[in-house]
């Protein structure tokens, strides 16, 4: 295997280098631990290369050549953080040791991924126990999430994993993805500790965050404080966030010291990349690769829809033994077969069911395939997941899958409705009224925009339903006010047709004259204001045009003719 090549090429450069300086002396004096130089050899012409000056290292630890018995023992080898000790730690302690159960699902979840892990962290000469900062995270859960949204194994928030080229899309988020996320955690990580120059506030700034972390050295620096982890103010989750790791630390340095004993897991790979050019569906790729659909998902968790695109995810991970089993039943299946899923763009506003309907799929499935609650539009520029339908077996392009984005509005009902126009309107007053465009009314009732309207005459609309309710309610006052105002004007025309028609003479002209006086008496009765009370202590004043005086004032006159 490739690991274990590398090992013996990095012995055979060792042994080469001891042996390169041949005539050389070591000062027996000098302190265990101190390098001493070695010089001597032949003296070098002119243009010959530089001798090799070799530093050999002293101490008590002498690094085993001898391959780990297991994946923890290789663990043990690369531990290089300085312990942390105090009473949370030996709580956290008591609590996992006392839990095998819990440790026993976190291992077995774990063997998936770590040593993956456990490799990229000495190809960088990192600490091998940041491999077990997963277990604190999400006890190697790549589907975890918290109530902060911070995802996969190594729980990053959204916009931290942006930060370090994590895509987020509604295809796929890869703060799941084994190989990005770890790549990611271990720049972090790296990052963190340039910036402070120790692991345990590095871990500390992993989790509170690294503005937090430097301002609470700022504080204690200028109270003239110590700025180590424990010297710092800071929540008890990060408190707690070191301890924890290093209670698992002790735990698989000694498991029989906690009575624990830890599940065996090989020192060697567990999964295998392999490579994809077509877009490919999930179960399909999980049968050709003879592996169990929940297997597939575990190994590429990043997956959020059914299909896997190869321009966004050109490698899936497979375990070991099947990933030649994949690439030959891969090499003799047909490409039109792979994919029954596709991404489609919407061009402008629509519908789901119109789109539902553009692809041959039922609406409903539709909705639940793409997570689109019930009435809603999707907005023009949003990708959908959408049915093959036949369609080429390419991929779909790069820049759809990698900026893929959904938005949707609540659908707006329009019903059909007439409203009846009023004195003076006209196309352009009414769809003012009802804010819609002139040149839209004038069109659903074929008219021009400036068109001139009878009172009373019917205009089409398609109004929302609150719009179309109103309108309606609307439509009825008018209508009631418009028959007040005909019965008005009938019962008039009924009483000036009765004076009309009356017979000549004495009579007649009496009793017109007394109908034509009560409807006036009426009509004033109605329409007058109530009339003012006099104050208190006063009389109130009497009107000489008033209808009581005026009998009164005839009957005396006609007494005084008499009289004369």
């Amino acid at each position: 295997m490739k690991w274990y090549q590398g090992l013996a090429l990095a012995a055979s450069v060792a042994i080469v280098a001891g042996c390169a300086a041949p005539g050389s002396t070591t000062d027996s004096s000098a302190e265990p631990g101190s390098p001493v130089a070695t010089t001597g050899g032949p003296v070098r012409g002119a243009g010959e290369m530089p001798a090799v000056t070799v530093s050999e290292l002293q101490g008590s630890r002498v690094q085993s050549v001898e391959a780990p018995a297991d994946l923890w023992d290789r663990v043990r080898r690369g531990f290089a953080m300085p312990d942390l000790e105090g009473e949370l730690v030996q709580r956290h302690e008591q609590w996992y040791s006392t839990r095998p159960d819990y440790i026993e699902r976190m291992v077995d979840r774990s063997r998936l991924y770590i040593f993956h892990i456990v490799e990229e962290l000495e190809l960088r000469g990192m600490p091998t126990e940041l491999a077990l900062l997963p277990y604190i995270e999400s006890a190697f859960n790549p589907q975890a999430v918290s109530s902060a949204k911070a995802a996969g194994m190594w729980q990053f928030m959204p916009a931290t994993g942006r930060d370090f080229q994590l895509r987020q899309t509604i295809f796929r988020d890869d703060r799941r993805n084994v190989l990005d996320s770890t790549r990611a955690a271990l720049d972090y990580l790296q990052k963190l500790h340039d910036m402070f120059g120790d692991w345990h506030l590095a871990l500390a700034a992993y989790n509170w965050g690294q503005g937090n972390v430097r301002r609470a050295i700022e504080r204690n620096q200028a109270a003239g404080l110590g700025t180590g982890y424990n010297d710092l103010n800071m929540p008890a989750e990060t408190r707690n966030y070191v301890p924890k790791l290093q209670a698992v630390k002790n735990i698989i340095a000694s498991p029989q010291q906690f009575g624990s004993v830890l599940p065996l897991i090989e020192n060697h790979p567990f999964f295998d990349t392999v490579d994809i050019t077509n877009d490919i569906d999930v179960e399909t790729a999980a049968r050709l690769a003879d592996v169990r659909l929940e297997d597939f998902r575990a190994l590429n968790p990043s997956q959020r829809k059914p299909v896997i695109f190869a321009t966004g995810t050109p490698q899936i991970l497979l375990p070991w033994n099947n990933a030649d089993i994949f690439k030959k039943n891969l090499a003799a299946a047909a490409p039109g077969s792979l994919a029954s899923w596709t991404a489609w763009v919407a061009p402008s506003n629509l519908p789901s069911r119109e789109v539902a309907s553009r692809f041959g799929m039922n609406e409903d499935d539709f909705r639940e395939m793409n997570n689109i609650p019930r009435g809603m539009v999707i907005k023009s520029g949003s990708t959908v997941l959408v049915r093959r339908n036949g369609q080429g077996a390419g991929a779909v392009a790069e820049h759809v899958v990698n900026n893929a984005r959904l938005a949707y509005t609540p659908e707006i009902v329009l019903r059909r409705t007439s409203v009846r126009a009023r004195r003076g309107d006209s196309i352009a007053t009414i769809a003012a009224r009802y804010d819609l465009p002139a040149a839209t009314v004038a069109g659903w009732n074929k008219m021009g925009a400036r068109a001139g309207l009878k009172r009373g005459q019917a205009v089409v609309l398609y109004l929302p339903v609150r719009a179309s309710a109103a309108a309606a309610r609307d439509n009825a006052e008018t209508a009631r006010s418009e028959r007040g105002e005909s019965r008005a004007a009938r019962s008039s025309a009924r009483g000036n047709a009765r004076a009309e028609q009356a017979p000549k003479g004495k009579a007649g002209s009496t009793r017109a004259a007394k109908g034509r006086d009560s409807a006036d008496r009426r009509a004033h009765k109605k329409a007058a204001p109530a009339r003012a009370q006099p104050a208190a202590g006063k009389k109130p004043v009497t009107r000489t045009g008033s209808a009581k005086a005026a009998p009164k004032a005839a009957a005396k006159a006609k007494a005084n003719n008499t009289r004369r």
